[in-house]
């Protein structure tokens, strides 16, 4: 399938890149400059742009049982928007620089949810805010035995407190439809697993 953009990096100029914030997220400033669509260039563009490095998250399954394994755990971020800051999501985690995006949903999911995964299948990515972040989510699936799964868990390093649940699939898409799962990561996978679960289940 050919691309339907006409431009390519070589069409955007970065004239400079400061960093104006470095904390537990590094934010850098761009200016640039770029092709524009009825030709010529554009005046300098500044941005400011989170520098969070690239993520990965999974989604545990166990096509025996047709069940999903989702954690519960404090987002401040949604506070400003949702009755309860208390998510239902995918395990995730940042890569740090890995590009063995495999081993870091491995490494989380045992962190998170005491869990040691069997096969794991690619599902996709994507880019999370392209206007604002660099960020890219690595999005997985892992068939497991989820009959023994449940309980706490966390770093307490890193300050978390996180709660396994194991649920029916047909009761997690319930959720997502009444909006009650409503985080990127999460909504991408359990609607990719309700496309391919069928072809999934008959090739298992």
């Amino acid at each position: 399938m050919k691309s339907l953009s006409q431009f390519n990096k070589a069409d955007v100029t970065v004239s400079s890149m400061e960093t104006v914030f470095d904390g537990f997220f590094t934010i850098h400033k761009y200016q640039f400059s770029h092709a524009l669509f009825a030709g010529g260039v554009s005046p300098t563009v500044t941005r400011e742009i989170l520098e969070r490095g690239h993520a990965v998250a999974v989604l545990p399954y166990d096509p025996v049982t047709d069940r999903v394994l989702l954690i519960e755990q404090i987002r401040i971020g949604a506070l400003a928007s949702k009755n309860t800051p208390w998510l239902l999501e995918c395990i995730a985690g940042m890569a740090e620089g890995s590009q063995d995006y495999e081993a870091v949903a491995r490494k989380e999911a045992k962190e998170e949810a005491g869990l040691d995964l069997n096969e794991m299948i690619y599902m996709r990515s994507y880019l999370s805010s392209p206007g604002g972040t660099t960020e890219r989510l690595y999005l997985y699936l892992a068939l497991t035995d989820l009959t023994d799964a449940g309980g706490i868990f966390g770093l307490d390093t890193e300050h978390e407190d996180i709660k396994v649940h194991v649920i029916p699939f047909e009761d997690a898409l319930a959720r997502l439809d009444n909006e009650e799962i409503d985080n990127a990561a999460t909504v991408i996978s359990l609607q990719w697993l309700a496309l391919n679960k069928a072809r999934i289940v008959q090739a298992g």
